[in-house]
């Protein structure tokens, strides 16, 4: 297949091109391909499936600027996506990104599967625009909603490897938060699985299936690297850091991925200690 990918530079998109383009030919392109309706337009030329990753971090001190930022990258980005498909005769298979985000705060011991209940608040209400448009481009548009991403590669996991291998690890806030996760071998995984089944529509949880509290997860990555859990990073420290935008490290998101484990997929890193055995 001819594979289009949109935030392609990043860490999911770079991770699935490398992945991909063994088998395929894959093409990957940046947000400055959303300029303009031709140029999009152009880059989408014989494709047989795109992958629309393109997103700016939302991990950093909201502003009302970055917030727009943010907005238009996903959702903007996506509806001229939309508009450019439909001009195509003959239009490819559609993924598209979104976070578990859209659900509603729950702890581990109550997890939503993909029939889950929308939550509240700015990351639901983006996750819920940014898939009201990639289902304007077809009703068989898949949707990816991916947990936090571990990798060595980048991302969450080596934002806390550091400060974990000098041996300031610790809680962050309670520690008690739910956090849902998957290993970035087994989300290239799961994108192929997917890929490979004729029959696969609507949304799936890309996540390992054992959503753990925060602090089950820092415990892990000390002992993997034999260092103390001690030092808590509590949430007005978080709040000085990274303003309202702190709530993406303290929000309990419990998530499982009931739809790809029903359909036979199986994890190669299910539980937080095979994860963290393998990325130190």
């Amino acid at each position: 297949m001819k594979i289009v990918i949109f935030g392609g530079s990043g860490l999911i998109g770079n991770a699935l091109a490398k992945n991909l383009s063994a088998s395929h030919e894959v093409q990957c392109l940046n947000r400055s391909v959303f300029k303009s309706l031709d140029t999009l337009s152009l880059s989408l030329k014989d494709s047989d499936l795109v992958i629309q990753l393109s997103g700016s971090t939302i991990a950093k001190r909201w502003t009302k600027k970055h917030l727009k930022e943010v907005w238009e990258s996903r959702v903007d980005s996506t509806q001229m996506l939309s508009k450019a498909i439909s001009m195509m005769t003959t239009k490819p298979k559609v993924m598209c990104a979104s976070g578990v985000s859209f659900y509603p705060e729950s702890d581990c011991s109550n997890p939503h599967s993909e029939n889950g209940l929308r939550g509240e608040g700015y990351l639901t209400e983006l996750s819920v625009a940014w898939e009201s448009a990639a289902k304007s481009i077809s009703e068989d548009t898949i949707i990816l909603r991916f947990g936090v991403v571990l990798s060595r590669s980048g991302g969450a996991f080596m934002k806390l490897y550091w400060p974990y291998f000098f041996g300031l690890g610790g809680p962050i806030a309670s520690g008690n938060q739910c956090f849902s996760w998957i290993h970035i071998t087994d989300l290239v995984r799961a994108v192929n699985f997917i890929l490979n089944n004729p029959q696969a529509k609507g949304v799936y949880n890309i996540t390992a299936p054992e959503p753990i509290p925060q602090k089950v997860l820092g415990k892990a990555l000390a002992s993997a690297l034999k260092r103390p859990f001690l030092v808590p990073l509590w949430e007005w420290q978080l709040k000085l850091l990274f303003g309202s935008g702190s709530q993406i490290l303290t929000e309990s998101i419990s998530v499982i991925p009931k739809k790809i484990l029903e359909e036979g997929f199986i994890f190669d890193y299910p539980d937080i200690k095979s994860a963290m055995d393998d990325l130190t």
